[in-house]
């Protein structure tokens, strides 16, 4: 699985750089280093205007907040992968 952050600068401004890193931790956490690429993107061209977008292969979400980050994880990655 590969998982998309954007880190171009409406997304950079809305916190990207803290969703990569609970992204990590989440990650670690669940030991799926294995099975998750992640990679930071340029604009993935589907700006919102709160939170950040991520693609978890070819699916594109938007609006990820520290608030929904683990909402997020578990039904978009964790549920995916198993």
């Amino acid at each position: 699985m590969v998982v998309q952050v954007c880190v171009g600068s409406s997304c950079h401004l809305k916190g990207s750089p803290e969703i990569v890193e609970l992204l990590q931790n989440a990650i670690e956490e669940n030991n799926l280093g294995d099975e998750i690429t992640l990679v930071g993107s340029f604009c993935i061209g589907k700006c919102n205007r709160i939170g950040v977008t991520v693609q978890v292969d070819d699916d594109i979400h938007t609006g990820i907040t520290r608030e929904n980050f683990k909402e997020f994880f578990r039904e978009q990655i964790v549920q995916k992968l198993g």
